[in-house]
């Protein structure tokens, strides 16, 4: 068959996001919109149902390419698509005639269900070669002519070896993330400014890990707890407020927490990630996460301690 590398990689593409969820949102859209683009006459003798009838299919459009352009934000995007579709068969004509309501709720049912398909879960051990490895991401992307101050939980790991145990080499700190994430718990979590959410792969000793990504201009934490689970001696960071500035980035394996107080949520980068777009007014209380890593380029630490030992007990 013709284009053969083109073909490859639109079929890397459409596997790497809920295509045909999208498709069938775009579809639905479309039919939404085919009344109300009749004649201007037409249109305004529907009143209500033609002018509803068009927010609707636009939205549902728009939710279609979001699933294409923001497929992490596929559990959102398709509870909202899910809402304007069963909405259109009271606000429009009976959902276009039920073929554009049904277009909507199939696309968004198969949007929020879609998961990432690894490619190289079929390929046996060693088939790939050199190649597989190409695919790795870079464990130490440049980022040349800035002075960032790099914090990844491995560094206060290292600190806290330093102290409580052998000497270590200066290479084992070209380790991005530690194998297994530590648990964080905060009694408050106040990002500043907007946070925008997505999900990536963290470079870490035992291969790449799948972890949320945060990114915000500020965050200060209130009694702030880090604890190692990597089966060696229970190593320990504690500080009464620990403020981050500059370029805030946190990547988290899990994140759970009450929003403003009230509602208690558990996001995960595969069941229920961060919504994409968090605005600047949202905080959490008793915050349990398991962070992998954390980079910003100032961190201002207040009452800050280590331990390290087996028990929370044992002397610092």
């Amino acid at each position: 068959m013709p284009w053969p590398r083109r073909r490859a990689a639109l079929r890397h593409w459409r596997r790497t996001r809920p295509f045909w969820a999208g498709l069938l949102l775009l579809l639905g859209g479309a039919e939404l919109l085919l009344v109300p683009l009749s004649p201007l006459t037409v249109m305004v003798s529907l009143g209500l149902g033609g002018l509803a009838a068009l927010g609707i299919g636009l939205a549902l459009m728009a939710a279609g390419l979001f699933l294409w352009c923001a497929p992490a934000a596929h559990h959102y995007v398709s509870i909202n698509a899910l809402i304007l579709s069963v909405l259109s068969f009271a606000a429009t004509n009976l959902g276009g005639f039920l073929v554009g309501m049904g277009l909507g709720i199939a696309g968004s049912a198969m949007g929020f269900g879609w998961t990432v398909v690894r490619e190289d879960a079929g390929n046996p051990s060693g088939a790939d070669g050199a190649g597989g490895a190409a695919d790795v991401p870079d464990p130490a992307p440049a980022r040349g002519g800035t002075a960032r101050k790099v914090l990844a939980v491995g560094l206060p790991v290292a600190l806290l070896a330093a102290v409580g145990g052998p000497a270590q080499r200066a290479g084992a700190a070209a380790v991005p993330a530690p194998r297994t994430p530590p648990t964080v718990t905060t009694t408050m979590f106040a990002p500043r400014g907007f946070t925008l959410a997505g999900v990536t792969e963290v470079p870490t000793a035992g291969g790449p890990l799948k972890a949320m990504v945060l990114r915000m201009t500020a965050a200060s934490l209130t009694d702030y707890r880090l604890t190692t689970r990597d089966g060696g001696p229970e190593l320990g960071l504690s500080a009464d407020s620990l403020d981050l500035r500059g370029e805030v980035t946190l990547y988290l394996t899990r994140f759970s927490g009450c929003l403003e107080g009230l509602v208690c949520l558990t996001f995960t980068p595969d069941t229920l990630p961060v919504p994409p777009v968090v605005p600047p007014f949202v905080f959490m209380t008793q915050v349990d996460a398991e962070q992998a890593l954390v980079t910003a380029d100032l961190i201002v630490a207040n009452g800050l301690r280590l331990r390290a030992g087996d028990h929370r007990g044992a002397a610092p």
